[in-house]
């Protein structure tokens, strides 16, 4: 039998994770609660099919989604956003439809290559694919295609197929360093763990609570912060430390 201090030693141990773990989720809950009520419902992803989301998810790399959204209305006015008529489109025309959205040739052959992947899984029912494929296996298969790294992968399971995956991109990053959840070299994969295993595994909560960090991000949690009037001010790490460097010093 094991000596009881050791045994108390496990049981404290557990006790402390399970703290940790509450602290953590109260804290996302409160961050979520604050957004929600600043902004509302973002109804993102913006897009009518999922084939405009995962063309969205893919144009969106390396440029802003006003960018992306001018190369959407430019493939709407060209065909209809499914696979067999946006394969149809020559590379070099499809190029040009894209342009907007920066490294056009290079985004050109990504969404060919990644549709014709697409297309060829499952008997060519990819939706069915996407959306009962076990999440981990699905995930690699996507990384595992030229172009696709984790945001994306994330942003078309999530946006696309309404899977239980969070999406971290730079926004997320910098608000979770600011904010005090992680530190600031926190890389994609263990800032994604975090939300996930601290928030109830809910594709509708990661997806608005996604769009409310990107929201914020374009608001007020910008390169350089604007904490003054950012809803999280009173909670935030770097926001409380920013509002007293504002406070007025009283006379000496």
């Amino acid at each position: 039998m094991q000596h009881r201090s050791v045994l108390f030693s496990q049981d404290k141990a557990g006790y402390n994770r399970h703290m940790a773990h509450a602290r953590n989720t109260k804290k996302l809950t409160e961050v979520y609660d604050l957004l929600y009520a600043h902004y509302g419902p973002q109804h993102w992803w913006p897009g009518d099919t999922d084939v405009e989301v995962i063309t969205g998810a893919i144009l969106t790399q390396n440029t802003s989604w006003g960018n992306v959204a001018k190369a959407i209305v430019n493939l709407k006015g060209e065909t209809e956003l499914e696979l067999g008529p946006l394969l149809a489109i020559p590379e070099e025309r499809l190029a040009e439809l894209i342009r907007p959205s920066g490294y056009y040739r290079q985004k050109a052959a990504r969404l060919r290559g990644f549709f014709v992947w697409l297309g060829s899984l499952n008997s060519g029912d990819w939706r069915t694919w996407l959306k009962k494929k076990p999440l981990n296996e699905a995930r690699d298969a996507l990384l595992a295609v030229h172009g696709i790294g984790p945001e994306t992968a994330d942003s078309i399971l999530l946006y696309g197929a309404d899977r239980k995956t969070f999406v971290i991109d730079k926004y997320t990053l910098r608000f979770g360093a600011r904010y005090g959840l992680y530190g600031e070299k926190t890389k994609y994969q263990e800032a994604r763990a975090y939300f996930m295993d601290h928030l109830p595994h809910s594709a509708k909560l990661y997806n608005e609570y996604h769009a409310l960090i990107v929201r914020l991000g374009a608001t007020f949690c910008k390169s350089k912060p604007l904490c003054t009037h950012c809803p999280l001010n009173q909670t935030c790490r770097a926001g409380k430390k920013d509002l007293k460097h504002l406070k007025p010093h009283g006379n000496i």
